[in-house]
């Protein structure tokens, strides 16, 4: 069963975010924590899916920061969707280099962004292997991390891409054979929902594997459908 902690000092905002992950999925199990105390001692014993913290907690202005830092410690790997109303210009790069999954800044986003961040996490931890890697078929070229903190490879080589690309990526290849029509790519692009702005990104990730592999044509574009990785 996925298990959530929802750690958030602000009593309205922590039942708020409970709320929509509850609405997001059915069958979660949620925990509310309101201090750094008593959020450690949780993760210290429970596993955790996902955990989305506020950075600031009572009187503790970088809090989640520390608590960041355990949950690093404790369960490497496991995904932090930071909602906090520290400035986002400032500490989005902040909770990146602490390798947290996302920073929404309050007020500044909606339901909808919010459910749509937290599905996006849940997809990707609950495809992830039990290794901790991403799972590859034997003799598979492409290699891609499902928590999105480490780059992925072709054949060995480092891929430079974009989030969003990734994101695409691994949905063409986790549907390897099979057509991923447009309105599919949509789900896993947060911004820009079109037909040329999902090109764009398959065209990136094109540029990308053939600067390490000329030859590479392994994704198809399937005419007014979608696109279709064959991995050749």
């Amino acid at each position: 069963m996925t298990r959530i902690a929802v750690i958030e000092d602000d009593l309205p905002t922590s039942n708020q975010l409970a709320g929509w992950i509850r609405s997001a999925k059915s069958g979660i199990v949620i925990d509310q924590w309101f201090t750094r105390d008593e959020a450690e001692a949780a993760l210290a014993r429970e596993h955790y899916d996902a955990v989305v913290l506020d950075i600031e907690l009572g009187r503790e202005r970088h809090a989640g920061v520390a608590l960041i830092n355990a949950i690093n410690k404790l369960r490497q790997g496991t995904p932090v969707l930071v909602v906090s109303a520290m400035p986002a210009a400032i500490y989005r790069s902040i909770m990146k280099a602490l390798d947290a999954w996302d920073y929404l800044q309050k007020t500044t986003f909606e339901e909808a962004d919010f459910i749509e961040t937290f599905l996006d996490i849940l997809r990707t931890t609950q495809a992830q292997a039990p290794t901790g890697t991403a799972a590859a078929p034997v003799g598979d070229a492409l290699v891609l991390d499902p928590l999105w903190q480490r780059t992925p490879t072709w054949r060995g080589e480092r891929i430079n891409l974009p989030l969003t690309a990734q994101r695409i990526l691994a949905t063409l290849h986790q549907r390897s054979g099979e057509v991923v029509s447009y309105d599919e790519l949509f789900e896993v692009v947060k911004s820009g929902r079109n037909r040329d702005n999902v090109r764009k990104h398959v065209s990136t990730i094109r540029e990308a594997l053939r600067e390490v592999d000329p030859s590479f044509e392994g994704i198809e574009n399937v005419p007014m459908r979608g696109f279709r990785w064959t991995g050749k």
